[in-house]
């Protein structure tokens, strides 16, 4: 097998690990991503056991049950619009489906049902807004083959006019302070105070949209928030939600929260060049922390998917390294 440049700095050259980790669909993105193999087609991942699993519990109506939705939420929160994001990350990101899947198709019809009229994808929250679960959907539905679709074009201008004066984002309950337990109980949802600072956790999540739609990642928008963000590198958020330094170090996949390795896959997409200070401080932490094996911590290490998430989570960071390097 032949050694990419771009593992030469890195202690460890990570490929050999992911060829032999015994993942059917690991194995595919590895040797398509990284060693110009020729796969086939993305379809012959369709049938593979948890792609099976998951349609299975698909509804009629496109959506995925919440697991103990009953006791879990609140009323008017609509928590199976969560676990739809959740199952089609799976499918979408490590399975490769698309909308020519019918699966695909149901779930995304259902999703754009629930979303506003000025754009937003709403109703995990009940009536308030939630940029950055419509940001991660909308993330999901341009990967899977909506790029074109009039209705993504519409959440893409309801997010730029809901953005904090500085440029990023924020969730309006925090800027705005006002308590999720009464915001839950409104007909209305609660408008920004547009004048506080961007969250870096929940600006992270928007600009992953940007970066994976091709008219957007060039955007004047895109690079604004792309600079604060990188401007954040390991420090606490303004806000309450998931604002300690270790979140930048929790890595999983598919990519939910915020993290480090979440931040540079955006910005390697948005123009963001290796030798920027910040983007170089990003980069030499995964330079300096790789474990024994070529692989990395997640801060996820134990359960029984820990060593499928961090084979992933590798695979992640091999596509970071290789699209910073330009090889």
């Amino acid at each position: 097998m032949l050694t990419p440049a771009w593992t030469n700095s890195l202690k460890q050259n990570p490929l050999p690990g992911l060829r032999e980790f015994g993942d059917p669909a690991l194995l595919y993105f590895t040797r398509r991503d990284f060693l110009d193999d020729h796969v086939g087609d993305i379809e012959q991942l369709w049938d593979q056991p948890e792609v099976k699993q998951i349609l299975t519990k698909q509804h009629p109506e496109g959506y995925w049950a919440y697991p103990g939705r009953g006791e879990k939420a609140h009323s008017g929160e609509n928590y199976d619009l969560l676990q739809s994001y959740r199952m089609m990350g799976i499918l979408i990101e490590k399975y490769g489906l698309n909308n020519t899947h019918p699966a695909i198709v149901r779930a995304a019809e259902y999703i754009f049902t629930h979303q506003s009229d000025e754009g937003d994808i709403r109703g995990i929250f009940g009536s308030q807004f939630a940029p950055h679960y419509t940001a991660g959907m909308l993330e999901l539905l341009i990967k899977a083959g909506y790029k074109e679709d009039s209705r993504i074009k519409i959440a893409f201008k309801w997010f730029q006019n809901t953005r904090q004066t500085d440029g990023g984002w924020a969730w309006p309950l925090r800027s705005a302070r006002v308590s999720y337990q009464l915001a839950i109980k409104y007909d209305a949802p609660v408008h920004s105070d547009y004048t506080k600072p961007f969250s870096h956790a929940l600006t992270g999540f928007v600009i992953r949209a940007y970066a994976a739609h091709p008219d957007y990642q060039n955007s004047v928008i895109a690079g604004q928030a792309g600079r604060l963000l990188k401007s954040r590198f390991f420090r606490q958020d303004k806000y309450p939600d998931r604002r300690g330094v270790v979140y930048w170090f929790k890595f999983s996949y598919p990519f939910w929260w915020l993290n480090l390795l979440t931040a540079l896959d955006s910005l390697s997409q948005l123009g963001f060049e290796a030798d920027d200070p910040d983007i170089h401080r990003g980069l030499n932490w995964f330079l300096e922390n790789q474990l024994p094996g070529g692989f990395w911590p997640t801060g996820y290490e134990k359960g029984n998917q820990a060593a499928s998430n961090q084979a992933w989570v590798a695979l992640a960071i091999c596509r970071v390294l290789k699209r910073f390097s330009k090889e």
